[in-house]
């Protein structure tokens, strides 16, 4: 395998690995988000969530 093939594999890989390792952190934010936001006990966090769906025009009710 020349040396330009192998440079393209490698690329290849990483770019992959990149885009796996951006997924997981989207989904590990959301599950915190959803988890933490949405199930707060904490009235002005779960307000502010609330009051967020409501300017985005996402029904919550």
């Amino acid at each position: 395998m020349s040396i330009i093939n192998q440079n393209t594999a490698n690329a290849a890989v990483t770019a992959k690995s990149s885009s796996i390792a951006q997924s997981l952190t989207a989904i590990v934010l959301g599950l915190f988000v959803v988890g933490f936001v949405g199930f707060s006990h904490v009235e002005a966090v779960h307000n502010a969530a609330h009051d967020t769906r409501h300017a985005n025009a996402f029904p919550c009710h």
